[in-house]
């Protein structure tokens, strides 16, 4: 459309005011975009291992989750799920370029607190693999190229028994003062708080970014709820906020003692699961929905150690035998996993509990 003569006067008067309020500000220069000079390499990777390392303390947490889209015909929007925690966050191991993270959460009244352990979360800088969740409490070890790895980590997350949850690569962006990890959607198994209320759907494409903020750091997650069995459909999608605050109000000792009195155990337990990733392409667990029957023994082993009433050899000697229970090689096809996934009993949701309420 071609502009009438007044129409031309009042942009060039605009114009013309954008130009003076340029130069009221910047002298007679044009103004100029301020930019950053890139991080070196070196640079760039000691700023990636602040950021990780920064996760490590004592914090109040809170989980925030709502579903915020239907994408399903016939579904409706469940009621946000909002809990709170405090947990401590203990650097296992730093090689470098890995980087382990044990999260254990304290939980209770103040004069009758106790420690449960979470999740854990490695961090590994150019990996050449990465284990991947594949649906149907099953997971595969896939390559990743060195162009793919280049400059990125993976994080490969862990159950509280130290059986694998999921894994991701991404790189660690440092603009404008914000340091933020930031991997590609990825599928990873039902959280806990689903996993014991609802059998409508079977796996979470999740987004899950990690920024360090002034007083901690947060988890944002973008899931979307997968059906797998038949034709696979998306029901919904959700928005979760793990906020973790920096705070010593709490029996931050309780958490340090039990993890001083079991991480040899957890070591050993650890090297078991990772000689199975190591052997195994791919495994996966012999039972679906919340694995249960894998998980407590284990813990409770750990618990005994603690009060003094097993050995370090006794209580490794219960989560080998545990372990080998309830894995497999023979993870079949992903439609005969999901299909054997448990129907919840009525009134599920009503009955189910437990502190491990993250998105993890």
């Amino acid at each position: 459309m071609l502009k009438t003569p007044k129409a031309m006067a009042v942009g060039l008067a605009v114009l013309a005011a954008a130009i003076a309020a340029g130069c009221a500000t910047s002298g007679a220069e044009t103004p100029k975009t301020a930019t950053a000079a890139p991080l070196s390499e070196k640079a760039k990777f000691e700023a990636d291992r602040k950021a990780i390392l920064a996760m490590a303390g004592n914090f109040e947490v809170t989980f925030d989750f709502r579903e915020t889209v239907v994408l399903a015909p016939g579904y409706e929007l469940k009621k946000p799920k909002l809990s709170g925690a405090d947990e401590i966050i203990r650097v296992v191991e730093d090689r470098g370029n890995f980087i382990s993270l044990q999260h254990l959460l304290v939980v209770g009244a103040k004069d009758h607190s106790m420690v449960v352990k979470h999740w854990r979360q490695d961090w590994t800088y150019e990996p050449a693999n990465v284990l991947m969740f594949v649906g149907g409490n099953a997971w595969e070890t896939q390559p990743v190229s060195k162009a793919e790895a280049k400059g990125k980590w993976s994080q490969e997350v862990y159950q509280v028994e130290d059986s694998p949850r999921y894994g991701a690569v991404g790189a660690w962006t440092h603009d404008n003062g914000v340091s933020q990890w930031n991997p590609p959607a990825e599928m990873r198994p039902l959280p806990r708080r689903d996993m014991t209320t609802r059998d409508d759907y079977d796996a979470v494409l999740a987004v899950n970014r990690h920024t360090i903020t002034p007083i901690g750091w947060v988890q944002e997650e973008e899931n979307s709820k997968v059906v797998l069995q038949g034709d696979a459909k998306t029901l919904v999608r959700e928005i979760g906020i793990n906020t973790y605050k920096r705070s010593d109000n709490f029996e931050v000792s309780l958490g340090d003692n039990y993890w001083n009195a079991t991480k040899d155990f957890w070591a050993l337990v650890r090297a078991d699961w990772a000689k199975l990733e190591k052997d195994a392409p791919k495994f996966g667990l012999t039972m679906q929905g919340e694995p249960e029957p894998l998980y407590m023994p284990i813990l409770e082993a750990a618990d005994e150690l603690q009060e003094g009433k097993t050995t370090i050899a006794a209580a490794h000697e219960v989560a080998k035998k545990t372990m080998a229970e309830f894995t497999t090689q023979n993870i079949g096809t992903l439609q005969d996993r999901v299909n054997k996934r448990p129907k919840l009993p009525p009134k599920a949701a009503a009955s189910a509990g437990g502190a491990a309420e993250s998105g993890n």
